[in-house]
């Protein structure tokens, strides 16, 4: 393994702040999440970890620069000056206190350098922390040195972006397209479906905010349908309240009827009463078990200026013709 210092590339004499900050950029830069293309990308993050494992720590540091461990953490062979005098080997392969005093306890094994009294498992977990912060919540490493583990995960919908849109009754029916603003100054071409329902969201995949890791969340467009004037919605049914004349009713007629695909005709028989619906099939909007209809409801229609003799008739009508449309109302 390179020389720790090259590998986060701070000089020799670099103080901890600029160590932990060599790294972080580096953890950022070099991370395999942001280079999946990169098929020697978990080698390099796994380099900078080990390094960072031996500069991160004071005591590890220090034994590197004495020559006692190498670029691995792996205890180098001193000879055998100082044997007995609380250096030399012990039972299990550790080694003894050091001349400063702060060589502690360390033994290497499959784990590689590891120091005694649980202090290299209290680094493992520094690291772990500081890659935690890093990375919103999840540790880069693994138990074993310099092996990645599963890639950090953070939730998507922090990376998520959200956005609205308004369309019309008839763009809602055949579906459209919107230019999409998003609050982080990016715009979006935006495909809406045919039949969304009002106050619907779209998910637009990969379409967000990246994330640290260099992954990018979706766009959430919420939908909106502007009311139309002759329309109401019912699911996927449409409905229309269909003004008729008096004698329309009376005498019957075809008239046309307005939908959003045109006009079409509609034959109403006589004697229609006001309040009868008509259904138009297929006339409605898109859904899931196919087009929707369009049910026309008749309203009898008086005209507004005052017609005496409609007003003659119906009074020759009241008295030789009465009729009680409310006796089953008791």
């Amino acid at each position: 393994m390179r020389d720790p210092y090259d590998v986060l590339g701070v000089p020799k004499n670099a103080s901890p702040m600029a160590i932990k900050t060599a790294f972080r950029r580096l953890a950022k830069k070099l991370h395999p999440d942001a280079n999946k293309q990169d098929k020697k990308a978990a080698g390099k993050f796994a380099e900078i970890n080990a390094a960072y494992e031996i500069l991160g720590e004071d005591s590890k540091r220090k034994a590197f620069d004495r020559g006692e461990i190498d670029a691995e953490g792996k205890p180098r062979f001193q000879g055998f000056e100082g044997f007995g005098a609380g250096g030399g080997p012990r039972p299990g392969g550790g080694f003894g206190q050091g001349q400063d005093g702060n060589f502690g306890n360390f033994s290497f094994g499959p784990e590689g350098f590891q120091r005694g009294g649980g202090r290299a498992g209290a680094f493992r977990g520094g690291i772990d922390d500081l890659l935690k912060e890093m990375f919103g919540g999840q540790g880069g490493m693994g138990g074993a040195r310099g092996r990645p583990n599963a890639a950090p995960e953070e939730p998507a919908h922090s990376r998520d972006a959200t956005g609205a849109v308004t369309i019309t009754l008839a763009e809602a029916a055949k579906g459209t397209s919107r230019r999409v603003h998003l609050p982080n100054g990016k715009e979006i071409e935006a495909k809406i479906p045919a039949g969304l329902a009002d106050g619907q969201t779209i998910r637009l995949k990969g379409q967000g905010l990246p994330g640290p890791d260099g992954r990018v969340g979706d766009a959430l467009i919420t939908v909106s349908i502007s009311p139309h004037p002759l329309f109401k919605r019912d699911g996927a049914n449409l409905r229309l309240e269909l003004p008729i004349t008096l004698y329309e009713a009376v005498l019957g007629a075809k008239i046309r009827v307005p939908t959003l695909d045109g006009a079409v005709e509609l034959a109403i028989p006589r004697g229609t009463n006001s309040g009868r619906t008509f259904r138009l099939k297929g006339k409605g909007l898109s859904g899931k078990d196919g087009a929707g209809d369009l049910y026309a409801t008749v309203r009898i229609m008086l005209p507004e200026q005052s017609e005496p003799e409609l007003e003659e008739l119906m009074r020759k009508w009241r008295d030789q013709k009465p009729f009680d449309p409310r006796k089953d109302l008791g």
